[in-house]
């Protein structure tokens, strides 16, 4: 049993990009998988197609900055409601920069969010700015990452 203010998550991830030779070679194989967690929908996923991906499908590089953008949007709209402060609307147009590295490895070193959020028209712009910074500060996600997360917010008041 988990303990107070612990808590577990679950994944599977299952290969399903044999296509008859398993890795016999590099390009004998799809880079398609599907990832479950519980009972919900199955997500399509695959590599980048700059590592012979499928890019109809969610690679891992796009659902680490999706997570980073819930997480933060997730964490902004609780504080607002405690700040009294009506968000109407809220979209993120997330960037995200990763570095290929010598050895073939890589790693992100940027994040970039850039959220667009309508408040209402007598609400505190400058507190509705502010707390970007703390709904940051308390993200589980960018908690979790060695690289910058900045946040570029657009605030609009009566919209």
């Amino acid at each position: 049993m988990p303990q107070r203010g612990e808590h577990n998550y679950s994944a599977t991830v299952v290969w399903t990009g044999n296509s008859g030779e398993g890795t016999k070679h590099y390009r004998a194989f799809s880079r398609d998988h599907e990832i479950t967690c519980g009972d919900k929908p199955t997500i399509a996923g695959s590599a980048d197609p700059a590592f012979l991906g499928d890019s109809s499908r969610y690679n891992p590089e796009e659902l680490l900055l999706s997570s980073l953008s819930a997480c933060h949007m997730l964490w902004y709209l609780h504080l607002c409601a405690d700040a009294g402060i009506t968000v109407s609307s809220y979209e993120d147009n997330a960037e995200g920069r990763m570095i290929e590295t010598k050895s073939g490895g890589g790693h992100f070193d940027k994040v970039t969010l850039k959220p667009t959020v309508s408040i209402g028209q007598n609400d505190d712009s400058e507190l509705a700015t502010s707390l970007h910074e703390k709904a940051h500060s308390l993200c589980f996600i960018a908690n979790s990452v060695n690289f910058e997360v900045a946040c570029e917010a657009d605030i609009r008041c009566g919209q």
